[in-house]
C-alpha cells in the first residue's frame, strides 16, 4: 500500500522546510506544466520572487527546480546533494522497506531549496497522481487540477473514478481548489471530495468561464470571467484550446490566491503575463521554413487534444509526423488517433529510453497498430525520420515530431546544437 510516511520521515529528519514553503499545489493528467508557467508570470508580473518545480526536465535537470524561470545553479544543487546524502544513507540502513526514492529525494531538495531561498511563493507540480505523491506533504494556499485523463493507470487505476481520486488527494482542509474541463465521473469526485474537505470549489465551465476568440498569428485569443473578474481578448502563445483552459485555471487559481490575500489585480499585468507564457516542447516551433514543430503529447489524451489543433490550425497542409513513444504508454490508441487525420503522414521510429525500466516501443510494434488501411515507414531512429521527412517536404507541409517528452527533449537538444 502507497504512503507518504517515509517521506514525511525523511523531511522530519531535514528540519521539515516544507511547513515554510508558500506555495500553490497543481495536479492533473496533461496541462500541469503550461498551468506552471502561466502561474509563474502571472506572479512574476507582481515583482513577486517565484519558485518552480516541474518534471520531468527539457533540456537540463536543473530546470526541475527554477526561480523566476532561472533554473538552480550546479553549485547550489551539488550543496543540497550535500546536505540530503547523510540523511538518506541513514534511512537507507534503518528502514526495512529501504530508503528515499530519486523523486523523493528530488522532491526534498526541493522544498529545502525554496525554504532557505528568498522566494515569495513556490509553484509545486505533482510528479505522478496526487494522494501519494512526495509533494503532497504541504499545505498550499491553492490547489489546481487541471485535466483527468487515462494515463499511469497501472500505478493511479482503471476507471476515471479512481485516476480522479488519486488527483483530488492534493485537495485539503479548506484549501480552496480550482479544477479545470474534467469528464463527468472525475467532475464528481472533485465535488465529493471538496465537500468532504470543506475545500471552495471553482471549476472551469460553472464558477468561471471562457470564450475563444478567432486567432490571429501564432497564438490563443480568449475571454474569461468569474463572478468577479472580466478579462477580454487575452492572449497566449501556446497553441490548442486546451492551452486557453490551462491559462484559465491558472488565472483562476491566481485570483484565488489575491482574494484570499486581499491583494490588488493589475488587468495589464494580467494580460502581458498570459501573453509572455512560454513552455518548451508545447508545439513549439524549431524552425520557421520548413515550419519543424515538437510535441511533448504523451498519453492518449494528449494526442486527442493535439489531433484537434492540427486540424483547425493545419488541415490545409500535409503534416509530417514523427511518431516515437514509451512503451509503457497507450500508443495503439495514440497511433491510431494520428492515423485518421486526412493530411497527416506518419514516420515511426524510436529513441533512447530515459533508463532500461523504460524503453520507447519498437517501431515495428508501432506500425502493427495501425488501422488495416493506413501504412508508414519505421526508421530504426528519429534522425534517419528527420532526414527522410526533410527530404520529402515541400516548403509548404509541416513536420512535427511527438510521442513522448523524452524524445522532444532529444530533438530540442539536437536542433539547439545545429542552430
Amino acid at each position: 500500500m502507497p504512503t507518504l510516511a517515509r517521506m514525511r520521515q525523511f523531511l522530519q529528519a531535514l528540519g521539515d522546510p516544507q511547513l515554510k514553503v508558500n506555495g500553490i499545489h497543481v495536479a492533473g493528467t496533461n496541462g500541469k506544466g503550461s498551468t506552471v508557467a502561466n502561474l509563474r508570470e502571472l506572479f512574476m508580473a507582481d515583482g513577486l520572487t517565484v519558485g518552480t518545480y516541474t518534471s520531468p526536465f527539457i533540456t537540463r535537470f536543473n530546470e526541475r527546480i527554477s526561480v523566476d524561470g532561472e533554473p538552480i545553479s550546479d553549485a547550489d544543487l551539488v550543496a543540497l546533494v550535500q546536505q540530503v546524502q547523510p540523511v538518506v544513507a541513514k534511512l537507507d540502513a534503518e528502514l526495512p522497506t529501504g530508503g528515499p526514492t530519486e523523486f523523493e529525494i528530488i522532491t526534498a531538495m526541493m522544498f529545502l531549496y525554496f525554504a532557505t531561498q528568498p522566494i515569495d511563493i513556490a509553484i509545486v507540480e505533482v510528479g505522478l497522481g496526487g494522494l501519494y505523491d512526495s509533494t503532497n506533504v504541504f499545505t498550499p494556499k491553492v490547489s489546481a487540477i487541471t485535466t483527468i485523463g487515462y494515463d499511469h493507470m497501472q500505478l493511479l487505476g482503471n476507471t476515471l473514478t479512481e485516476i480522479a481520486t488519486q488527483k483530488a488527494g492534493i485537495i485539503k482542509d479548506k484549501v480552496p481548489v480550482v479544477v479545470g474541463r474534467l469528464p463527468k465521473d472525475a467532475q464528481a469526485v472533485m465535488v465529493a471530495t471538496a465537500a468532504n474537505q470543506q475545500a471552495p470549489l471553482q471549476t472551469l465551465g460553472v464558477d468561471f468561464e471562457t470564450k475563444l476568440l478567432p486567432p490571429q498569428g501564432w497564438q490563443e485569443r480568449f475571454n474569461f470571467d468569474d463572478q468577479e473578474a472580466h478579462f477580454k481578448d487575452l492572449t497566449t502563445p501556446l497553441l490548442g484550446d486546451y492551452q486557453v483552459d490551462n491559462a484559465a485555471v491558472a488565472l483562476a487559481a491566481y485570483l484565488t490566491y489575491h482574494r484570499q490575500a486581499q491583494l490588488p489585480v493589475n488587468g495589464r499585468d494580467v494580460r502581458q503575463a498570459l501573453a509572455n507564457t512560454t513552455w518548451p516542447g508545447r508545439l513549439e516551433r524549431l524552425n520557421q521554413e520548413p515550419l519543424i514543430l515538437i510535441d511533448g503529447a504523451h498519453n492518449e489524451p494528449a494526442v486527442t487534444e493535439l489531433a484537434t489543433t492540427l486540424k483547425e490550425r493545419f488541415g490545409q497542409q500535409t503534416v509530417y509526423v514523427i511518431f516515437a513513444v514509451l512503451a509503457d504508454k497507450q500508443h495503439a490508441q495514440m497511433i491510431q488517433t494520428l492515423a485518421k487525420l486526412p493530411n497527416v503522414r506518419l514516420l515511426l521510429t524510436q529513441f533512447v529510453g530515459p533508463n532500461p525500466k523504460r524503453q520507447a516501443t519498437a517501431p515495428s510494434e508501432l506500425a502493427a497498430e495501425l488501422p488495416a488501411h493506413k501504412e508508414a515507414p519505421v526508421f530504426a531512429d528519429w534522425q534517419s525520420a528527420l532526414i527522410a521527412a526533410t527530404n520529402e517536404m515541400s516548403s509548404d507541409d509541416v513536420l512535427l515530431l511527438t510521442g513522448s517528452l523524452y524524445f522532444i527533449s532529444d530533438v530540442r537538444a539536437y536542433f539547439k546544437t545545429q542552430a
